[in-house]
């Protein structure tokens, strides 16, 4: 009934819809030369031959199903790969990073016409969903096709299975679309089959199987020698409200490295602006990567909000608080900075990440703080004592690769269902 009701209101919600996505694109939350995919009008012809369709909600999700895109062109060259996502950020990393033979465009609002228009466009052969954002009416469309949908990397909070919970008929119905259910965790693979998944498995967490994320050397050597002589930290992926508590932790640690740089990374370039304000307004000197510019030697705040940069500063031998933590948000991807061997910290809102959050936790691989004074504290440790952030680097670096061969174990279950199998 709650799916049916769902699609019926879905029906006559179109010029909500698209007043929803005028608004968004006023933020700067949607890309103005590709607003028609949004509503399934596709940009590009759909290649000839077999294609399987992955969607992938963000950037995070994304990169984790990079490595699997790469694997599947180099062993089907004749396939063609289709991944959707639903923000700006998530496509210019994939313009940028995906191989020959894959494409993307933006997902298209989940309205009844809209999905009825993307499916039929691109008629895929295979569809693959990452993580946990289920669209019914998008599912409904691929479904009628009769195609086989696989659920990979599957994550199922307790709060979210509880949620489902109340609405089992609703829930059943989305899941049975699935021939496979891949989760992260053991704990979200029962989740999955309680609420009526088939062919549930774990398998691991592809974030787990990730490359390194890329950097320029040339900018990386540049920007180590700015950084050499000097005390720095770096915030990564941070939230509206981490700002603060990042530049009070700078304000706190000045007193005892003078010449400190604090480097935000905004999770969310367009807050570029608004951290500047903030900064100013404590009275740190600061500078904006995107204008730019180069911390120099009064810079106290270096903003680096540019797009698919953070293998950049993650390269750099600072440790790094990655954000999403301190706010009730559920964290970001700690084994980004894990892979380079990084001295870790992150707020106690990680519950997005919590098998992560586990591994690196029960091998003392991160330090967890809950507010501006802890941060301080912790990140005071790491900078004076070298040994101590290299001992915890190792650490969560030892975790990220003992994990790499799950890409192999997720090929071999989703191999019955590829195209030409």
């Amino acid at each position: 009934m709650i799916l049916w009701l769902y699609r019926r209101a879905g029906r006559a919600a179109a010029p909500l819809g698209q007043a929803l996505l005028r608004r968004r694109l006023r933020a700067g939350k949607e890309d103005p030369d590709r607003i028609g995919e949004r509503m399934g009008h596709a940009s590009l012809p759909r290649p000839e031959g077999p294609l399987i369709w992955l969607h992938a909600a963000s950037v995070g999700e994304a990169q984790s199903v990079l490595r699997l895109i790469h694997r599947l062109r180099a062993e089907r060259p004749g396939t063609a790969i289709l991944i959707t996502t639903g923000t700006v950020t998530s496509g210019q990393m994939l313009s940028r990073d995906l191989p020959d033979g894959a494409l993307h465009q933006y997902v298209p609002v989940d309205l009844p016409d809209a999905t009825g228009r993307f499916v039929a466009h691109w008629r895929p052969d295979m569809a693959i969903w990452i993580e946990s954002e289920l669209w019914p009416n998008l599912l409904a469309a691929m479904a009628g096709t009769g195609r086989p949908m696989a659920l990979i990397n599957g994550r199922m909070s307790r709060r979210s299975w509880r949620r489902w919970r109340m609405a089992p008929g609703a829930a059943r119905e989305l899941l049975s679309a699935f021939r496979l259910i891949l989760a992260q965790t053991d704990e979200a693979a029962a989740r999955f089959a309680d609420l009526g998944g088939a062919n549930v498995r774990c398998e691991g967490n592809l974030k787990y199987a990730a490359d390194p994320l890329p950097a320029d050397e040339e900018e990386l050597a540049r920007l180590r020698g700015i950084v050499a002589a000097r005390p720095f930290w770096i915030a990564a992926s941070i939230h509206p409200g981490e700002d603060d508590i990042a530049l009070d932790a700078h304000l706190t640690l000045r007193d005892s490295f003078p010449d400190l740089l604090t480097v935000l990374v905004p999770r969310h370039p367009a807050r570029a602006a608004d951290m500047a304000r903030k900064a100013e307004k404590r009275g740190i000197a600061w500078s904006q990567r995107t204008a730019g510019q180069t911390p120099g030697p009064d810079c106290g705040v270096y903003i680096a909000d540019t797009i698919g940069e953070l293998g950049l500063f993650y390269r750099l031998d600072g440790p790094v608080f990655v954000g999403g933590s301190l706010v009730p948000h559920g964290g970001q991807n700690l084994l980004e900075p894990a892979r380079f061997g990084r001295g870790l910290l992150t707020g106690p809102h990680t519950h997005n990440f919590a098998d992560v959050v586990a591994d690196l936790r029960s091998e003392g691989a991160l330090i967890e703080v809950q507010d501006s004074e802890e941060l301080a504290a912790s990140l005071a440790r790491l900078i004076a004592h070298a040994d101590e952030r290299n001992s915890l680097g190792a650490r969560a670096l030892a975790i990220a690769a003992r994990q790499s061969a799950v890409l192999d174990r997720v090929m071999a279950r989703l191999e019955p269902l590829l195209p030409g199998s």
